[in-house]
């Protein structure tokens, strides 16, 4: 120690903990961003990607060349350009390569590269072969032309593009996906004729809107031909934001009774989705699959068979559940997050990312033009000292021979340029006197003809474009192909709800008075021979299909519904309501009613009110039911009952005096809840006093009649019977004979 400084930490920079921790993740951050997970709008390539294709050139392997191991391949790009991981490395390549994964791959392999099924199962890469593909050239072909800028790699020993020269916006031609430091990129594959036209109509009409691009560019296209069924203004919405979803469904067709699926969405595998029926068949949620087929070969890579257990299964209502349920229905995320031009990231819509790759292209153009231009000027500068030199071979000579400093000499003698008279130097002596001055002058006749059309080229806006169009236009017709995923409209897919899964057969469900319920298989049953509990009773019962709703009634007027297949069975006691429901305190269970939803009934109170009601208005899933019967004071809930056809039936109200009235059901409203209108008239003061009230109500149809019990007595009251009691709703109506004044129940025969 000195003067109380540490001599070892001197020249050491010193940094606050908080600033060195922040410029190291942001650093880290840029570089992630910038170097590694995002893609370049003017080739649509990420580093790693760039450096592969094109170590891959400088190995030769274009697509005409004999394939080279790929564990070669991957030697060279970590060796010379991408100082990382060689698995990393080897699975970009390997993504590249797979036809299912890129709509247009970039390699070209040879050996076990993936399936469909499972994309990582590829082999080593000491034991696959690849090579370049043809379309690689739309990416490689003007790299040498002085069209992109060249960097030095990590060690300064070689450099690389910065850049490849793309002649096709490869961006959306294979899309990217990508995730950064607080961003993400996912841009999907398109149409290369689809996306080549949409730039032609751009260069041509450079105020072309949004709406008229997506006239050539209908919406993405996906390496299967699953159908794309997001719907076209969505789609139009995706381009203008940059950002949205796209859907993506499977097809299907039938073949003698059997579900043949010949296309699976972009990603998906065909072993997942079977596992995952499999799943639902075990679970029993899929009783209406009786098999499942794999069929997958060569000649059909997809083909999964799927037997239903019935030609009366509805298929279009299966595939719409599994296309629920299953990855046979997916959604893809599209976030256009680019690096511009600019060098920045940034969400790009369609239109602004079409402009944007034109410019480069302009200026790819140019810059191969000029190039051109300059290499051109030089090889005429060139053959301008050659023809020189040819016209005075032996003077040339003469100086060469004799001259201890023949440059200048040459220089001087002819006017020559120090490029040219080195040339004529380094000219062998055989091949100069093999020139002959047409071979000359006809090179320097074609060399000025390309010079002449490059500088009215690089001179006029309208002629570049022109050539752009038509290099554009080339490309589109040697690498283009048809779409692949076609975009059809399709309505939503909706998954099977319970009752729909549950099987279909006849069931009598039965309720006792202290409120247990069971069903029973089939509708000829007896209920009040089952056993029941100690003090407990039969009270009602309805019959049903085992996939529909039952219906509950409480004393309070309020309904409930269950699943008929979910109550247990009637060879036990059953199971008390209040264990699945919560009526009202004091409130008991009354009735049960099942059937047809849209099955009419009648609702109404011993007060002689009530209304007409469709069965599906008491279903809820409220375990506390929901309101149906709005009761007077006093009054007490009867029992709903059937209404064949509220046209052309008769109400049929008798009240415990005797009193019978009849009158048409059309009188009554439909409603699916309330009070209702008044049926019979009761004295207020007789039914406050329940001195009065309504025993029963029914509904007849027309020509049938209805059976009146009293103790063990009963009368048959046929239609022309009932005309007699016939009145105006709400009026007393007409007594009964003696004798069946006390009535206890009706029975209606149809």
């Amino acid at each position: 120690m000195s003067n109380g400084i540490d001599q070892s930490l001197e020249g050491i920079e010193r940094m606050p903990l908080k600033l060195f921790s922040e410029k190291a993740y942001l650093d880290y951050s840029m570089y992630v961003i910038l170097d590694r997970a995002l893609p370049h709008i003017g080739d649509g390539l990420k580093p790693v990607q760039r450096r592969i294709i094109y170590a891959m050139s400088e190995l030769g392997l274009s697509a005409a060349s004999k394939h080279k191991k790929s564990a070669r391949t991957v030697g060279d790009v970590l060796g010379k350009f991408h100082p990382h991981g060689d698995t990393a490395c080897y699975e970009a390549m390997v993504l590249m390569a797979q036809s299912f994964s890129y709509r247009y791959p970039l390699v070209d392999g040879q050996g076990n590269w993936g399936s469909p099924d499972d994309p990582k199962s590829f082999a080593a890469m000491r034991y696959t072969e690849a090579r370049l593909t043809r379309y690689a050239q739309v990416l490689l072909s003007e790299l040498g032309q002085g069209t992109v800028d060249w960097s030095p790699n990590f060690d300064g020993t070689l450099n690389e593009p910065r850049m490849l020269p793309a002649r096709l916006p490869n961006l959306l031609l294979n899309g990217a996906s990508g995730i950064a430091v607080g961003m993400a990129t996912d841009v999907p594959p398109h149409n290369l004729r689809e996306v080549a036209s949409a730039c032609i109509r751009l260069l041509d009409s450079p105020k072309s809107t949004l709406e008229e691009l997506c006239e050539h560019i209908k919406g993405p296209d996906y390496p299967t031909e699953a159908e794309i069924i997001t719907p076209g203004d969505e789609l139009l919405k995706m381009y203008r934001s940059g950002v949205g979803n796209v859907r993506m469904r499977a097809r299907y067709e039938r073949e003698q009774g059997d579900i043949v699926i010949n296309a699976l969405p972009h990603q998906v595998s065909g072993a997942k989705v079977l596992e995952q029926i499999s799943q639902q068949m075990q679970a029993r949620k899929l009783p209406m699959v009786e098999d499942l087929r794999d069929e997958s070969d060569h000649e059909n890579p997809t083909r999964l068979v799927i037997v239903p257990r019935s030609n009366r299964i509805d298929v279009e209502r299966l595939m719409s559940h599994l296309f629920a349920t299953t990855d046979l229905e997916r959604s893809y995320r599209v976030n256009v997050n680019v690096i511009g031009l600019n060098g920045r990231p940034q969400v790009k819509n369609l239109r602004d990312l079409l402009e944007e790759w034109l410019k480069f292209r302009y200026e790819t153009v140019r810059r191969r033009l000029e190039h051109r231009l300059g290499k051109v000027r030089d090889r005429l500068h060139l053959l301008d000292g050659l023809l020189i030199a040819y016209l005075n071979i032996d003077e040339v000579i003469r100086i060469i021979r004799t001259e201890d400093e023949p440059l200048p000499v040459l220089m001087e003698r002819f006017g020559l340029t120090e490029v040219q008279a080195n040339y004529v130097l380094d000219t062998k002596l055989r091949q100069l006197a093999r020139l002959e001055e047409i071979k000359i002058r006809t090179e320097q006749d074609e060399l000025a003809r390309e010079r002449d059309w490059l500088e009215k080229t690089l001179g006029s806006r309208q002629r570049m474009k022109t050539l752009i169009r038509k290099e554009i236009q080339s490309d589109a017709e040697a690498y283009g192909d048809g779409r692949r995923s076609p975009i059809v409209s399709r309505g939503a897919a909706e998954a099977f709800n319970e009752l729909e899964l549950a099987p279909s057969e006849p069931v009598t469900v039965v309720l006792s008075e202290k409120g247990w319920a069971r069903s029973a298989k089939g509708h000829d049953i007896d209920p009040a021979g089952l056993s029941y509990r100690a003090g407990d009773k039969f009270l009602d019962m309805a019959r049903m299909r085992s996939n529909q709703s039952v219906v509950f009634l409480d004393s309070s007027g309020r309904s409930y519904s269950v699943q008929a297949h979910t109550l247990p069975s009637a060879r036990s006691q059953g199971e008390p309501l209040t264990g699945r429901l919560t009526p009202p305190a004091g409130a008991t269970f009354i009735s049960v009613l099942g059937g047809d939803p849209d099955q009419w009934l009648l609702a109404a109170s011993d007060a002689g009110y009530g209304f007409l009601v469709q069965l599906k208005d008491l279903l809820t899933k409220n375990k506390a039911g929901k309101s149906l019967l709005n009761l007077p004071g006093g009054a007490r809930v009867l029992a709903p009952s059937r209404v064949y056809d509220p046209a052309t039936d008769r109400v049929v109200a008798i009240s415990n005096e005797g009193r019978m009235l009849v009158f048409p059901a059309s009188q009554l409203p439909a409603l699916s809840r309330g009070k209702g209108n008044k049926i019979i008239g009761i004295p207020t003061k007789r039914l406050q006093a329940r001195e009065e009230f309504v025993v029963a109500i029914s509904c007849v149809p027309r020509g049938g009649s209805l059976t009146a019990h009293s103790g063990k007595r009963h009368i048959n009251l046929k239609a022309r019977d009932l005309d007699s009691y016939e009145g105006e709703r709400g009026r007393r109506g007409n007594k009964l004979p003696r004798g069946f004044q006390k009535v206890d129940s009706v029975t209606v025969e149809g």
